[in-house]
């Protein structure tokens, strides 16, 4: 499975960070460990939402969406 992903920081409010995986668990303490320098800073992180897909391609379009303008709304909306 290929999975999008959405984790808050438990450390600063409002830090959010959307990404892709095929290893959802793997990835949540990679996040947690600092093995991200994106999101390292702001440990640590606790899995908000989740979404599988049954190919890569559908789910790196997904998240490409989630990071445009019109798919932050629809996270803050929907999936936050």
């Amino acid at each position: 499975m290929h999975y999008v992903y959405l984790i808050e920081s438990l450390s600063k409010i409002r830090e959010r960070y959307v990404g892709y995986t095929e290893d959802l668990k793997q990835r949540i303490v990679d996040h947690n460990t600092g093995k991200n320098p994106s999101t390292a800073t702001h440990r640590p992180w606790k899995l908000n939402t989740y979404l599988a897909f049954s190919t890569k391609a559908q789910a790196m379009a997904f998240e490409r969406y989630l990071k445009s303008g019109s798919g932050h709304a629809f996270a803050r909306k929907r999936l936050w």
